[in-house]
């Protein structure tokens, strides 16, 4: 009899989106006949926590352990805020209006916008209060924007009331994520888990239950992306194991393939069978072989046992990883997709993406094609094998799952999305006629030229983030990035002037940086958004980890480790003494608030000494640094005999006459074409005009063959017509260049 396998999610990643991770891996069981369901028990939990039968328990499960008085993590009594005080008094309205919310923010009942944006309707505690800082931010936003964020303001009330009365370590897109934040030692987390169940807890496990009950699986495999659906993997696991003794469990995913590589703490044996490292596809088939007895326990792959009272790691070479073209079309059969729920927590275009909307999560390429920046997990397998997929299989799965899940967006989840690759896949969209929406993470990288931009929006590219990391180009050098910050300013105004939205990553405290360079970096970022290349960033501080290049060398970048030993359990961010840099903790708030400003178009006259509490170094960036990187020379020129052109437009409409110039008469030919938004014409010579509707046929988007520039200057010259190149440079191909003639 086959193994049937359960793979899980568990609290909590999106509300708006599936995890990726089991629906990868469900595809590829597909390929091997391998039978699997899979849940998403964060969605889930959501779910039946707000609705009105939800809520209805909750305030009695509040009201039951004392109207005002409950009690703390450690026992202690505690008299309720104001502010839970009147969600409470309010509770009346809360379940009154959840079930209408949950349909409205699941896109079911859209004309409750008008409702919500009356300002009577949602009951408002402490998080209505910054809605009149927020106001004019949301002022140009329609309805339904709005309403969505009024919603989210509303759950996220519930939110603090459960935070605070019943479950301190609630969080809508993590759950008790300090326990599994580096934790070197497992001790804290072992000893919640020998505590009761909380009242997040008892929904989860009976959701569990009732699917372990259906399901009946011999291998239950818990996919853990972040620290914060750590804790609920392990309280799952330890039910299964009381309730379900024998139930096989693993555990698999981001936060094992980077924190657990040298785990040793026996205890963790107790919640899970197996621990699998990287790429799940071949250890879990082995898994397989080895429950049904076709594989020796030796010959696992990438995967943690309890070992005769030992945790011993166990990785069979001789069983090879699955190529990208092998791993199949993620499935999400078994999802709830019609339960998702679009939110805006805060007004950040980027971060708006990531929780506003369904959208189908794919990969161009396994790895990083450039694998160098020194702040990354580079030594790993997820970021150092490259394994890009071919432009026409991944269209295939972009157009298999549209009709397996009803949705045309696409966020490609790439460490840094090829731009070669990115070029052929809005090709292909472009030759079927697709109509679909795109986004990914990119590197700023010269490549993207005006024309190529303009190829991914054609295509449907809608978005891409990037990593401007720290805006000094001293750093860029140092951390390897393969870029300058005026090559970044001006493929992000390649981007927007195409209006594709950009979002940075943005870095503050790498080692060795000083007070200055920071400013100078703020200042860099200031000019980017007074321009206008940018819409959207976000400032990260920056963390050691053990497996990039800084953890690794820390020498090499004046960095000394606070503490050499090896934990035993997650073993991931380093604590770290720059000798030669600046304490940045103290710059985060002055460095997001000047950001959140510049976002909305405000506060550039500003001194960037305002932001700060505290004397900083005045700038030494020119007032109009990123302005002349933005009017240099263009320098991203092709070569043009290998140069690929691409014509997006449209078959011209050709009328033939004669014109007259200085008493000489000409005959001329005048193509005629029509785009989305306008028409417009051409006059050229009348033996040219033939040549050049078969050029453009030739070359249309629509088209397999590949037109270079060098086969359209033979074909030209082959006709025996003037100079190629002064005709290349005229303005009726300048014209075309407008609409839509591309040089890639």
């Amino acid at each position: 009899m086959s193994t049937k396998l359960f793979l899980i999610t568990p609290p909590f990643t999106q509300l708006n989106t599936p995890y990726p991770a089991t629906a990868y891996l469900k595809g590829f069981l597909n390929t091997k006949g391998m039978a699997a369901s899979q849940a998403d028990l964060g969605i889930d939990v959501i779910i039946k926590l707000f609705s009105k039968q939800g809520l209805t328990d909750l305030f009695n499960y509040i009201e039951l352990n004392s109207p005002l008085l409950w009690r703390g993590a450690g026992g202690e009594a505690k008299l309720g805020t104001p502010n839970s005080e009147r969600i409470i008094a309010l509770k009346d309205e809360y379940i009154k209006t959840i079930d209408s919310v949950i349909l409205f923010l699941q896109g079911k009942n859209p004309t409750l916008s008008h409702l919500i944006c009356q300002e009577d309707f949602l009951p408002e505690a402490s998080r209505f209060a910054q809605l009149d800082e927020l106001d004019w931010a949301f002022g140009t936003m329609g309805t339904q924007d709005r309403a969505k964020h009024l919603a989210t303001l509303y759950l996220e009330d519930i939110s603090d009331l459960i935070v605070e009365c019943v479950d301190p370590h609630f969080g809508f897109s993590r759950y008790a994520e300090r326990l599994g934040r580096s934790a070197n030692s497992f001790d804290e987390l072992y000893e919640s888990l020998q505590q009761p169940y909380t009242y997040i807890d008892e929904l989860l496990l009976e959701l569990l239950h009732k699917r372990l009950v259906t399901e009946k699986p011999d291998l239950v495999c818990f996919s853990v992306p972040f620290p914060g659906n750590l804790y609920a993997a392990f309280r799952s696991a330890q039910y299964i194991k009381q309730h379900f003794p024998n139930v096989k469990i693993a555990m698999g995913g981001g936060f094992p393939n980077t924190e657990l590589r040298s785990l040793s703490d026996v205890r963790v044996m107790e919640f899970f069978d197996f621990i699998t490292l990287d790429d799940g596809e071949a250890p879990i088939e082995c898994l397989v072989d080895y429950i049904e007895g076709k594989r020796e326990l030796s010959r696992l792959k990438r995967t943690f046992i309890l070992q005769d009272n030992k945790v011993t790691y166990i990785d069979n070479l001789g069983k090879p990883d699955y190529k990208q073209a092998q791993v199949g079309t993620p499935d999400y059969t078994g999802l709830p997709l019609d339960s998702y729920i679009s939110v805006i927590e805060i007004v950040n275009p980027m971060h708006r993406m990531w929780s506003d909307g369904r959208w189908n999560k794919l990969t161009m390429a396994h790895g990083c094609y450039w694998g160098k920046c020194t702040f990354c997990d580079i030594s790993l397998d997820y970021i150092k094998i490259y394994e890009p997929v071919t432009a026409k299989l991944l269209v295939d799965r972009m157009e298999e799952l549209t009709l397996q899940t009803g949705q045309n967006g696409f966020h490609f989840v790439d460490e840094a999305a090829p731009p070669a690759l990115m070029r052929e896949v809005a090709l292909e969209i472009l030759r079927r006629n697709l109509a679909v929406t795109w986004w990914t993470n990119i590197r700023f990288e010269k490549s993207f030229t005006a024309d190529l931009c303009r190829l991914l929006k054609a295509s449907g590219c809608i978005a891409v983030s990037g990593g401007l990391e720290v805006a000094s180009d001293r750093l860029l050098n140092l951390i390897q990035k393969g870029v300058t910050v005026a090559q970044v300013a001006r493929v992000t105004r390649n981007f927007t002037e195409e209006g594709i939205m950009v979002h940075a990553y943005l870095m503050y405290g790498f080692p060795t940086q000083t007070a200055q360079e920071t400013i100078d970096s703020l200042e860099m970022v200031r000019q980017m958004f007074e321009v206008g290349v940018l819409q959207s960033g976000f400032w990260h501080q920056f963390a050691v980890t053990a497996h990039s290049p800084v953890g690794l060398y820390p020498e090499k970048f004046g960095v000394l480790k606070e503490n050499d030993a090896i934990g035993s359990f997650a073993n991931n961010d380093i604590v770290h003494i720059d000798e030669k840099g600046t304490n940045h903790d103290k710059f985060s708030f002055g460095l997001k608030k000047s950001l959140f400003n510049y976002m909305h178009g405000i506060c550039f006259d500003y001194s960037l000494q305002e932001w700060f509490d505290f004397k900083v170094p005045r700038t030494k960036v020119s007032p109009s640094y990123i302005y002349d990187a933005l009017h240099e020379e263009n320098t991203f020129t092709v070569k043009p005999p290998t140069a690929k052109l691409i014509w997006m437009g449209g078959k011209p409409t050709v009328s033939r006459f004669i014109k007259t110039k200085k008493g000489n008469k000409y005959e001329v030919a005048e193509l005629t074409f029509h785009d989305k938004k306008e028409s417009y014409t051409i006059q050229i010579q009348q033996q040219q005009e033939e040549w050049l509707v078969q050029f453009l046929n030739d070359a249309a988007s629509t088209t397999k063959g590949v037109v270079t520039f060098a086969k359209v200057k033979q074909s030209y010259e082959a006709l025996g017509l003037d100079d190629f190149e002064l005709f290349w440079y005229s303005k009726p191909i300048n014209t075309l260049r407008d609409y839509g003639l591309l040089v890639l």
